[in-house]
């Protein structure tokens, strides 16, 4: 008994404290939300002059700039060649206003794991499969 005399003012003090830093916490204002520009899964961002000539492919790296992109070429076998995480870009002849755009799973490569179509005026998503 003569123990718990003892503790009693210490244990009182750390409910105190507890309690104290619990209620000033929630009383902090939330961190305001992180403000992005459109996701690349909804807007091409590839610049018009960089994609490839109708008929033509080419393999696109996110997040690289325009001048460190592979050149356009053939599609032949460039599906099986493509990096993991990188984007195959071909340009339909029989429809000059869209692109469409393979996506490479992100760790193994020449694996296509979605197919986008962009209209190339607005580089805008205009349908995903």
């Amino acid at each position: 008994m003569r123990i718990a005399r003892q503790l009693a003012p210490a244990l009182a003090l750390l409910t105190a404290t507890a309690c104290s830093s619990i209620s000033s916490s929630r009383s902090e204002q939330p961190a305001p939300a992180v403000r992005r520009g459109p996701s690349t899964a909804s807007t091409l961002g590839i610049p018009p002059g960089h994609l490839p000539p109708p008929g033509q492919c080419r393999v696109w790296y996110p997040g690289e700039p325009p001048g460190h992109q592979p050149r356009a070429r053939s599609c032949a076998r460039i599906e099986r060649e493509a990096p993991a995480g990188s984007w195959i870009v071909y340009r339909p002849t029989e429809d000059r206003k869209v692109v469409h755009v393979r996506v490479v799973d992100q760790r193994r490569p020449g694996v296509v794991v979605r197919l986008r179509v962009y209209d190339i005026r607005r580089g805008t998503l205009i349908r995903e499969g």
